[in-house]
């Protein structure tokens, strides 16, 4: 298996990119000392391709063409043609060697990415919810309620940062609180079984509604995270409810995660729902089911959870691994592309 500490330095500049369902956002490093650059972001709709949304957003950007791209993209990576899941865009990292100039093209899991970055954040990249405090070289672990619900850990081990990306949105979510097991029965069930995405996503939040409408006899019809978060700012009961519920079931499945690595660095909440819930993340409830693992009550209370305020936190990942390649264990077996060799290459 071919891992990054045993490959020398990528060759600078290097094009980070996170490639989303909607959108697209491009950063250069420039070298190994250098802070990341950000290049903007564009809508895939707006581009037929990889190669054109570089031209356009990185290009003017930059009097020095990059010469390696460390891409992130949601799902697994298997062949020379990665189809994404949202997106009409097919990324061929041959094409875009040929197509851009590059030597090297790397793609990784997008929270293969996020899970890179967690060992860097500083300051205000991050607010802490509760209490702990994060133990230095020890495992830490990512949560992202956005369309859906990704997770992936970091494991230290042998002086080297591992980043383990994962299925784990998907292990069950069962009641447990009072109201929980009269709320549950009202939930849709896929296959049989109700999976922690299933509730805890962009895509899951009116269905925890729906189920919490029927639970109150209430009369809502929300159609939209975003109707839900708005109704709870004017106080909707229904609505509030519902992210209380979010929130406490939030926190039981990121302590089920931090107690499976032990994450004693720390777990980080990212994701396009996550700032738009704070209140409710640090309202008590979301900590208290975190906390709530008998009998390592103690453990948990020791170990801190964070909400992720950088903007950019994938970038922000890729570029730490662009800059320290050797301080990560990558697996690149499989997502590593070159081009022919160039005059002058040694």
């Amino acid at each position: 298996m071919s891992f990054s500490e045993n490959s020398k330095n990528f060759a600078y500049p290097v094009l980070v990119a996170d490639i989303g369902g909607t959108n697209a956002r491009f950063a250069l490093v420039d070298h190994a000392d250098a802070p990341t650059r950000m290049c903007g972001k564009t809508a895939t709709a707006d581009h037929s391709d990889i190669s054109s949304a570089v031209r356009e957003v990185v290009f003017p950007e930059t009097d020095t063409k990059p010469r390696t791209a460390i891409i992130a993209v949601a799902g697994p990576v298997t062949g020379d043609i990665i189809p994404l899941t949202n997106a009409a865009w097919i990324i061929e990292p041959l094409k875009m060697i040929a197509d851009l100039g590059l030597e090297e093209v790397i793609v990784l899991n997008d929270f293969e990415a996020q899970a890179l970055a967690l060992p860097g954040y500083r300051g205000e990249d991050i607010e802490q919810v509760g209490t702990g405090a994060v133990r230095s070289e020890s495992a830490k672990f990512v949560l992202g309620p956005g369309t859906g619900l990704g997770a992936a850990a970091m494991i230290y081990a042998a002086d080297t940062w591992i980043p383990v990306p994962g299925e784990g949105g998907h292990v069950e979510l069962g009641p447990v609180a009072d109201e929980d097991f009269e709320i549950w029965p009202h939930i849709e069930r896929f296959g049989g079984r109700l999976g922690a995405e299933q509730l805890l996503s962009g895509t899951g939040l009116p269905r925890l509604a729906q189920a919490v409408t029927l639970w109150t006899n209430s009369e809502r019809q929300f159609e939209t995270p975003a109707s839900i978060t708005q109704a709870a700012e004017d106080n909707d009961p229904v609505a509030v409810k519902t992210l209380e519920v979010f929130a406490r079931c939030l926190g039981r499945v990121a302590g089920d995660f931090a107690l499976t690595v032990l994450a004693r660095g720390g777990v980080y909440l990212t994701g396009g729902v996550t700032p738009r819930i704070t209140r409710f993340l640090t309202s008590g409830g979301f900590r208290a089911a975190f906390e709530a693992k008998a009998p390592h009550e103690a453990l948990m209370s020791k170990i801190p959870t964070f909400i992720v305020r950088h903007p950019d936190p994938a970038l922000e990942g890729l570029a730490s691994f662009a800059r320290a390649p050797g301080a990560f264990a990558v697996d690149m077996k499989g997502r590593q592309w070159t081009g022919p060799a160039k005059a002058g290459d040694n």
